[in-house]
């Protein structure tokens, strides 16, 4: 069943003009900001050359698309997770599905795997471009492997907290604009954070995906992104039990 799920998520997701337009526009911002940062460094190559241990075509292009990728899937992810839950809700087809003989588990990780597996693509896209450069320099796959492993669990924790807050209404435009409230809210605390440190620097998501954006696969901040994903499903999945058993 779990597969049944997130096939039907998938195809709910490709039906839909919205996931290409966006697909679409994802692409052409990466695109746009890889070629800028792909500008700049052939304008300065003859000067980085020139320094010890200089910064090379990985640190100087490709770590900036992914920080950015970071705050455009941010921006994003509320949107394409409102759906999710609050839709079926809206059509009162929710009702039908927690009551089907389908585990609350099977549905709330179906629907987050489909959504997850949709924006593993955007990733994959970045991933591409960072391939791309292999033809005209030496890449650092280490660095390209840190990124895009913070990049998904990054997405993930975004996608988790989207789906809980879908949840929660019946209104996939509410569901929309908590779950961007509460991510802008995390992103105000990275920016906090990096001015005054202390005990917030542990609870910001894109503090902790910086470490990743410099090449530094932390075990901490892997806890961290793992306990925050479990944490909101496990939420989720407690709502649904609750409506589940109160009908």
């Amino acid at each position: 069943m779990l597969v049944t799920i997130i096939r039907k998520e998938l195809n709910m997701l490709f039906i839909s003009p919205l996931a290409w337009i966006m697909l679409a526009l994802i692409q052409l911002v990466f695109a746009g900001f890889f070629l800028v940062r792909l500008d700049a460094f052939l304008e300065i190559q003859s000067q980085l050359l020139q320094m010890i241990n200089s910064p090379g075509v990985t640190e100087t292009i490709l770590s900036p698309v992914f920080a950015l990728a970071a705050i455009v899937l941010l921006m994003i992810t509320p949107v394409l997770s409102m759906r999710l839950l609050a839709e079926e809700r809206r059509n009162r087809t929710l009702t039908l599905l927690i009551s089907s003989p389908v585990s609350i588990t099977d549905i709330v990780l179906g629907k987050f795997l489909g959504l997850m597996i949709f924006l593993a693509i955007v990733i994959m896209l970045i991933v591409a471009l960072s391939i791309s450069l292999r033809t005209g320099g030496v890449l650092d796959w280490g660095l390209i492997l840190s990124n895009t492993l913070g990049l998904f669990l990054v997405t993930a924790c975004f996608s988790a907290l989207g789906l809980y807050v879908s949840s929660l209404t019946a209104q996939p435009g509410i569901a929309a604009v908590v779950s961007l409230g509460v991510l802008l809210g995390l992103w105000m605390i990275d920016l906090v954070a990096s001015e005054t440190g202390g005990w917030i620097h542990y609870i910001s998501l894109l503090k902790h995906f910086r470490y990743f954006n410099q090449g530094l696969i932390d075990t901490f901040s892997v806890a961290y992104f793992i306990l925050f994903i479990v944490t909101f499903l496990v939420l989720t999945i407690r709502r649904l039990d609750g409506e589940r058993l109160h009908g």
